[in-house]
């Protein structure tokens, strides 16, 4: 029964996931959802920007604590370990849905594009880059990232293995391809608002922090190999110019 639980459980999660990151896409792109990045605003301007601050400040916190291998190491004395992965999706999903619910729309317009082919464009790119993110997490193990491989493993009543992740598809041109997909999808808008230049910087901020932390943890865990990788291939800029080949790209 405990494993047909956990099994639930992580689907339940993955459940939760996977609205909350097309919610996400509604949310950044001001399309269908009730209350998006620009709608109008309701608080004075002050308000506004110190509520938002303390939103993106809770989910930086969230998934930059969780994520690291000491708090792990405690947290799976508490949680069982078939579902840590599973109770992380569902931690950063509540703070992002805390953050859409809570969010504060401030006004007030920093550029906008009027041509209408060059506004497609720019909302095919943002498209695009929510597309580099999911294809991403397909080309290393999305099921193991967002928790499901471990509670079916534990269903079936096999020990959990970490999956070998080779730098396959454009992971041999960048570390980092999640990372840069949210940035094109954050920056890429025909409209830029004062709240959505400060979600976009504020995330922008995170990433290169949160890159600086993940890969401690991977030179931690993977030393000397790890170091080669990074010599390999980019950060965040693709290379044009050469890529790695079966270079383990190893993921925390």
């Amino acid at each position: 029964m405990g494993r047909v639980v956990s099994f639930l459980y992580g689907l339940i999660c993955y459940a939760i996931f996977f609205c909350t990151f097309l919610y996400a896409i509604g949310f950044v792109a001001n399309l269908i959802v009730p209350k998006s990045i620009d709608s109008a605003p309701v608080v004075p301007l002050g308000a506004a920007i110190l509520t938002n601050a303390v939103l993106l400040t809770i989910f930086a916190l969230q998934h930059s604590v969780m994520a690291r291998q000491g708090f792990k190491s405690v947290w799976t004395k508490v949680v069982p370990r078939q579902v840590e992965r599973s109770t992380f999706v569902l931690f950063a999903s509540a703070a992002l849905l805390l953050l859409f619910w809570k969010w504060e729309p401030i006004g007030g317009v920093i550029w906008e594009v009027h041509n209408p082919s060059a506004r497609m464009a720019l909302q095919g790119i943002s498209f695009l880059g929510w597309m580099i993110v999911l294809i991403s997490t397909f080309l290393i193990d999305h099921f193991d990232l967002f928790g499901l491989r471990q509670v079916f493993l534990h269903l079936m009543g096999k020990p959990y293995t970490p999956p070998q992740f080779t730098a396959r598809g454009w992971y041999g041109r960048v570390r980092h391809p999640i990372y840069l997909g949210f940035i094109v999808a954050f920056w890429a808008t025909p409209t830029m608002t004062i709240a959505h230049l400060l979600f976009a910087v504020a995330t922008t901020l995170y990433i290169l922090v949160a890159i600086q932390l993940e890969e401690r943890d991977m030179i931690r865990v993977h030393g000397a190999r790890y170091e080669a990788y990074r010599g390999q291939v980019s950060m965040l800029m693709p290379s044009l110019l050469k890529k790695a080949s079966g270079t383990d790209a190893l993921r925390g």
